[in-house]
């Protein structure tokens, strides 16, 4: 596989004590570890609870697993039918070329898959999953993702799209990547032309989680993508010490959508191993989604998703604003602000011919 250069650099080291130098050498050594300059510039040293450090750099936590945590969290060997294939819903496969990143997650659902050295779909294994898209008129969406698609050089990018773009039922292809966002210099002209297609629709989803992260080189980026015609739309973890705070995704929403990406999915963390210290409970991700109701635009909102362990598929798990009331005449609707009010439906008797 042919990767672009300038790799992304080890880990700095965590804040250590002599005695977690032992634990830290083992989290690397189970997990693959690596930082842009761009994020790294972001840390503070002086916060012991800086929100850049804790998803970036190794933790001792993370040798901590507990019994629900799963290699797989969210059932992907289940639904791939190929190498680098993965076909859990009819219309869409997510296809893998490679399992390199810019940054590696502490968070990753696919941490113990990820990093340096991991196989990468060569010339058979990509024929054979293309050929498995195009024997599949049910497909029209294609993603590519986990590790990252913008670790590829233009070439080969502009390669594996036209490819796609000749499958006449394949109608949009979506890149999900940290570049934009962990590295900007990346997108550069010669990416954002890869991109252009001549039929299929090519859309990039960014993964950020803090307001930080969307720094000024970031901005330019993303408008490099969107100027080019590339519609962008972000995916955001809920994490414990990061941003499981409205205040802190309200500044990065609005940050978004000012940079005209749409929040897309607010994803409840997943039971990746020795990521515990992350998680949230299902309750307090609700509260912090509701929080966000009423005092942000609806074009800043993402839905608030779970991915159901064992492969079953991600639903949204917001919180719900209506209820049947007691009598099953009508409805209970709260406001934003959490005030009840009746609601009765008014559908009209059909009328016969």
């Amino acid at each position: 596989m042919d990767l672009a250069d300038r790799p992304p650099r080890a880990a700095p080291p965590a804040r250590t004590t002599d005695g977690e130098a032992a634990a830290l050498a083992e989290v690397a050594r189970r997990y693959a570890t690596a930082i842009t300059p761009a994020l790294a510039d972001l840390i503070d040293p002086a916060d012991p609870a800086d929100p850049i450090a804790r998803q970036f750099l190794p933790d001792p936590r993370e040798l901590a697993e507990t019994p629900n945590e799963r290699a797989d969290p969210i059932g992907d060997a289940a639904h791939s039918p190929l190498p680098g294939l993965i076909h859990r819903y009819a219309d869409r496969v997510l296809l893998t070329l490679h399992h390199a990143c810019p940054v590696y997650c502490r968070f990753c659902f696919r941490r113990t898959r990820v990093g340096p050295g991991g196989a990468a779909l060569d010339a058979a294994g990509l024929d054979a999953a293309l050929a498995y898209i195009e024997g599949h008129p049910e497909i029209w969406e294609v993603i590519l993702s986990g590790g990252d698609p913008l670790l590829v050089s233009p070439r080969r990018l502009d390669h594996v799209l036209g490819r796609l773009d000749a499958i006449a039922h394949v109608g949009v292809v979506r890149l999900h990547s940290r570049v934009p966002v962990a590295d900007p210099g990346r997108v550069t002209a010669g990416l954002v032309a890869a991109l252009r297609r001549a039929d299929t629709a090519v859309w990039m989803s960014v993964h950020t989680n803090h307001p930080r992260e969307l720094t000024d080189a970031a901005a330019a980026a993303l408008a490099r993508l969107v100027d080019a015609g590339v519609p962008v739309v972000s995916q955001t973890v809920l994490l414990r010490g990061v941003n499981d705070d409205p205040a802190v995704l309200e500044a990065l929403f609005r940050r978004l959508v000012r940079l005209r990406v749409k929040p897309y999915y607010l994803h409840h963390p997943d039971a990746a191993p020795g990521t515990a210290h992350f998680r949230l409970s299902l309750g307090e991700g609700q509260a912090i989604a509701g929080a966000l109701r009423g005092r942000l635009s609806g074009l800043c909102q993402p839905t608030y998703v779970l991915d159901i362990p064992g492969g079953h598929g991600k639903v949204p798990v917001g919180p719900c604003y209506a209820r049947p009331d007691r009598g099953g005449t009508g409805w209970t609707v709260a406001d934003p602000a959490g005030g009840l009010h009746d609601y009765r439906d008014d559908i009209g008797t059909p009328q016969r011919d």
